[in-house]
C-alpha cells in the first residue's frame, strides 16, 4: 500500500537557470572518460585496455581487484587515446576517441519468461559482466554493491530536488517500457520490495504505472528527493543489513540490456546554471567531454564548472569530463574575491537560510537567485545552532553526527545514524553551515572509519 509522505523540514536552493524542456543542438562530442574517481569505495582500479587499443561499447576496460567480478564498460566505441595517472601512478582517466558511429558488443537478449526463468546467479553474472552492475549503490555507505550480497530491499528515487536538477519525465520519457524490464530483473534479485519514491507535488508521472514495485510519494522541499531520505521513512537501515539503490537512468540501462541485447549508454543531460546561454538538454553518452557544451555557449569567462549540481558535483575544468552518475552539468560565477562585511550589507540579491541582517531573501520565497562559489569566510568554531536539525527530515542529530567522526566515536557514530546516510543526505547542512565546515568530507571519513574497522 502506497503512502503520501509530507516532509516539512529542507531548503529549496532557488538559482537562475533552469533547463528549458526541449534538446538542443551540440556539435557532436569527441572523446570520452570512465574516471575510477567516479566509484567512491574503488581501491585497487586494474586497466585491463591500453593506448592504441579499440573498442565497442560494452567492451571491457576495468576492474576493481576488489570486486573483480563486476566489469567497468566503454560506453562508446572508438580507439582508447590515453590512460591518465595522477600521483603514485593513481589511476585517473581512461580517455575514448568516439567512432562517428557507435558499434556495439552484441550480449544474450532475454525475454520477460526468460527474465522469470532465470535463475539469480545467471542475472547478475550477465549484469557483472556487460557494465550495468556499477548502476547499483549499496547502503551503508554508499559504494558499488557487492555481487555476493543480497539487499534486505531495493529503493529507486523517481525524481530529484537537489538545485536546478533535470525533470525525470522529461529525462526518460518514452522508457517506461525499459524501466519496467529493469524492474522485473531487479525483482530477481532480492526476497524483499522494491520500492519506489515519487513526487506528491506532480500530476503525473513516467513511472506511475510500473508494476512489481511499491509506489510512495514524496513532498516538501529538498531533500525529499533523495533516496536515503526516503529510506529512512520507509524502511531505515539497521546495523547489519544491506540496501540497494538505483537512479531510475540505472533501472532503464538494465532494462535495455536484457531487451536489446546490448550496453546502452546514452542519455539526456540538462545543462544547467546563471552563465549558460542556453539552458536546454543535451543527448550524449555516460563520460562526455563537456567542452562542446561549453564552448561559446557562457556569458563570462570567469566561471566554474560542475558535474552535477551546486550541492553534491564535482568542480571539473571546461574541457573535463560528465560524471558516471551525473545527469546534470552546472555553471555559475567563480567566487574568487573577497567581500568586506559582505554579510552586513542589506541587499535582495543573496540567498541565505538564515534571516540575518544582510540577507533578506526571505522576503520573496519566489524568487531565483544567481550565486557564487564564494563561502564567504572560513572553518571556525562548531556552534550548535539547531539550523541542521531543521534541514535534516530524518530522525538524526547532524551536529552530534559529525562530532563523533570527528571525535573518532565509533560507538556514537553508530547510535547517531551513520549506517543511514552518505554525504548527499547532509549536503544541505553544509549550505546553511555558519562555522564552513566541510561537512560532506566530514560523512564520508566518517563512513570509512566505519566500513573498514
Amino acid at each position: 500500500m502506497s503512502k503520501q509522505i509530507k516532509l516539512k523540514k529542507g531548503f529549496d536552493i532557488r538559482l537562475v537557470g533552469k533547463a528549458e524542456k526541449k534538446i538542443g543542438d551540440f556539435q557532436s562530442v569527441k572523446t570520452f572518460a570512465i574516471k575510477p574517481t567516479d566509484f567512491i569505495g574503488m581501491q585497487r582500479p586494474k586497466v585491463i585496455v591500453k593506448e592504441g587499443d579499440t573498442v565497442k561499447a560494452g567492451s571491457p576496460i576495468l576492474f576493481d581487484k576488489k570486486l573483480e567480478k563486476v566489469q567497468y564498460v566503454a560506453p562508446v566505441s572508438g580507439e582508447i587515446v590515453e590512460i591518465k595517472r595522477g600521483e603514485k601512478r593513481a589511476l585517473l582517466e581512461i580517455k575514448i576517441l568516439a567512432d562517428s558511429e557507435i558499434n556495439f558488443e552484441d550480449f544474450e537478449k532475454y525475454t520477460d519468461a526468460d527474465i522469470a526463468a532465470a535463475s539469480r546467479e545467471k542475472l547478475v553474472d550477465h549484469m557483472t559482466a556487460t557494465g550495468v552492475w556499477p548502476q547499483i549503490i549499496q547502503r551503508p555507505y554508499g559504494v558499488v554493491a557487492n555481487p555476493e550480497d543480497e539487499p534486505k530491499n531495493i529503493f529507486i528515487s523517481g525524481f530529484d530536488t537537489h538545485p536546478l536538477a533535470p525533470d525525470y519525465d522529461f529525462l526518460f520519457k518514452g522508457q517506461a517500457n525499459y524501466f519496467q524490464a529493469g524492474i522485473n530483473v531487479l525483482k530477481k534479485l532480492t526476497e524483499g520490495k522494491i520500492y519506489l519514491g515519487l513526487s506528491g507535488e506532480s500530476k503525473s508521472s513516467e513511472f506511475a504505472n510500473i508494476q512489481g514495485v511499491e509506489t510512495n510519494y514524496f513532498s516538501g522541499p529538498h531533500p525529499s528527493g533523495n533516496v536515503g531520505v526516503q529510506i529512512h521513512h520507509i524502511a531505515p537501515i539497521n546495523k547489519g543489513e544491506t540496501i540497494w539503490t538505483l537512479n531510475p537512468y540505472g533501472v532503464v540501462q538494465i532494462g535495455k540490456l536484457f531487451t536489446n541485447g546490448q550496453y546502452d549508454a546514452s542519455k539526456l543531460i540538462a545543462l544547467t546554471g546563471s552563465e549558460i546561454k542556453t539552458p536546454v538538454y543535451a543527448q550524449t553518452y555516460i563520460g562526455s567531454c563537456v567542452d562542446s557544451y561549453v564552448a561559446g555557449n557562457t556569458k563570462t569567462d570567469n566561471i566554474r564548472v560542475i558535474s552535477g549540481n551546486v550541492l553534491t558535483g564535482e568542480k571539473i575544468n571546461r574541457d573535463g569530463y560528465l560524471g558516471f552518475y551525473d545527469h546534470q552539468l552546472t555553471l555559475i560565477p567563480e567566487g574568487d574575491y573577497y567581500e568586506f562585511l559582505g554579510w552586513m550589507k542589506p541587499t535582495t540579491e543573496k540567498l541565505s537560510y538564515h534571516k540575518a541582517l544582510g540577507l533578506l531573501s526571505f522576503l520573496n520565497p519566489k524568487k531565483e537567485y544567481v550565486l557564487d562559489s564564494n563561502v564567504r569566510g572560513e572553518e571556525r568554531a562548531f556552534v550548535q545552532t539547531g539550523v541542521f536539525e531543521s534541514v535534516t527530515p530524518m530522525d538524526i542529530y547532524p551536529v552530534y553526527l559529525l562530532k563523533a567522526i570527528m571525535a573518532e566515536d565509533f560507538d556514537e557514530m553508530e547510535e547517531l545514524g551513520i549506517y543511514e546516510v552518505i554525504e548527499e543526505d547532509l549536503a544541505l547542512c553544509e549550505f546553511v553551515d555558519v562555522s564552513k565546515h566541510p561537512v560532506q568530507e566530514i560523512v564520508r571519513k566518517g563512513i570509512e572509519l566505519i566500513q573498514f574497522s
